[in-house]
């Protein structure tokens, strides 16, 4: 026998509010992590150097940090940045998208699905969305690619 779910208004309202609350608690947790945080920081090894970055607060970013930890293969390009595509395809809310890259940014390249770590500036870019700044350790990603870098959290 099918068990009647009550039609009482109290009822539905408690029942709508607890499905409300799990929604909302499935929906916004990373973020509220993340911004309760403050700024993510990364470690990106490369053959025994790490450089540092700090995260911005952003859809992209935390996206990115999901992925963490990634293996990646960084490949000169335009002998301006060191690019990776990622294993997915980041949030790139179009309120976001566009860049002027300066040295260290490191950021999403919407159109081909790949992270850049800029060594110089160059013009502003569309489809870029920022996701942080190298912060220490630059010098380990400005020789000449391709090479293995290792992404992850940093726990300090």
């Amino acid at each position: 026998m099918a068990q009647r779910i009550s039609t009482h208004p109290f009822q539905r309202r408690a029942l709508a509010g607890v499905v409300l609350a799990f929604t909302l608690a499935a929906g916004v947790m990373p973020a509220t992590t993340f911004a309760q945080q403050g700024p993510m920081k990364i470690h990106l090894h490369i053959d025994g150097a790490i450089a540092t970055a700090t995260l911005d607060n952003n859809a992209a970013a935390r996206d990115f940090v999901a992925q963490l930890p990634l293996s990646l293969t960084l490949q000169n390009y335009a002998e301006i940045e060191r690019i990776a595509t990622l294993p997915h395809k980041l949030s790139t809310p179009a309120a976001s998208m566009g860049m002027t890259p300066v040295t260290g940014d490191i950021a999403y390249y919407a159109p081909w699905g790949n992270l850049a770590i800029y060594l110089s500036g160059t013009v502003h870019d569309r489809g870029l969305v920022r996701l942080g700044k190298v912060d220490s350790g630059l010098a380990a990603l400005q020789r000449p690619g391709p090479f293995a870098v290792r992404i992850e959290r940093a726990n300090d």
